[in-house]
């Protein structure tokens, strides 16, 4: 929709002249030959819900890609898309479709100014400070020499980040404290209350799993009154893996027992000593690393 706008805005206002008869409805190009059919779509950068992916996976309404058609990618892959560009031309390939991309051959020619129109737009407006903004450090570094070049103080060039604040005046310009920028994480109804901490434990807990166990301890003298016994989710099927649970409970009984012998009553310190045992367990029997959470009741 991006391109079908910008063609006609740029037709009706006389930068694009189409010849009459070779625009045609997408909605007819299955009733012309295929020879005579060329689709100018987006999707270049893989992007998930863009024309040409969607061609690709078969999700697309009107276009179906079949062997022997030819694909050309004109574009050179942003930093970070090499994965969904590659997807893209993997489905495009399993499709018997002729792919043509950069790599190939000389295509793309880039929507950015080069370093000689730069010096133009230097030259033509021969700013009292320069701050270069849109791309990768390396880009905004060379663009900063490109301003020294046209004989610009190095002290009037400032190369910012995401955060930094720029304070501007009529007669100087400088980085002047930060501000909270980045991501914002959205979680249901929560946004921006999630904080690395619990992200952290969410990764911990996909990747490895979560044990608990519980243990009742009397508050009068600290001895055991039941358990511990031991629940464990995401880390193994516990029916097919009963030894290993028997022995967990084993090494927890131990540990208690060690905290009884040293007379440890705090509970803090009873909860790290049972983690501690278990989790060095696991690891020389696994090599994995699930949450433990030691659940003292006190009767």
């Amino acid at each position: 929709r991006s391109m079908e706008n910008a063609m006609k805005v740029s037709t009706e206002l006389g930068y694009m002249k189409i010849p009459d008869g070779v625009l045609v409805d997408l909605a007819h190009i299955k009733s012309l030959p295929k020879n005579k059919i060329c689709i100018i779509t987006t999707g270049s950068q893989g992007e998930t819900m863009s024309a040409l992916t969607r061609m690709a996976f078969n999700t697309h309404r009107q276009v179906d890609i079949q062997a022997g058609d030819r694909v050309i990618l004109s574009a050179s892959a942003i930093p970070g898309n090499e994965n969904a560009i590659g997807s893209v031309i993997n489905e495009l390939y399993r499709k018997d479709a002729e792919v043509v991309n950069e790599r190939e051959r000389a295509l793309h020619v880039s929507g950015h100014a080069c370093q000689e129109e730069l010096k133009i737009i230097h030259a033509l407006v021969k700013p009292k400070f320069f701050i270069p903004v849109h791309g990768e450090q390396r880009m905004l570094k060379i663009h900063a020499k490109l301003a020294q070049q046209m004989g610009m103080s190095p002290k009037n060039i400032i190369i910012s980040d995401i955060g930094k604040v720029i304070e501007l005046t009529p007669n100087s310009a400088k980085i002047n404290g930060t501000v909270p920028a980045g991501r914002v994480f959205v979680d249901g109804y929560g946004v921006g209350d999630v904080g690395s901490v619990v992200l952290r434990d969410r990764k911990h807990l996909a990747e490895d799993g979560m044990i608990v166990v519980v243990v009742s301890m009397s508050g009068e003298d600290g001895s055991v009154v039941s358990g511990p016994d031991i629940i464990t989710r995401g880390f193994v099927y516990v029916k097919e893996s009963e030894g290993l649970m028997e022995e967990l409970r084993k090494v927890a009984v131990t540990a208690l027992e060690n905290c009884q012998r040293d007379s440890l009553t705090d509970w803090a310190a009873i909860k790290s000593e049972i983690k501690n045992s278990m989790s060095n367990f696991l690891y020389k029997k696994t090599k994995r690393n699930p949450m433990i959470l030691p659940v003292i009741m006190e009767v």
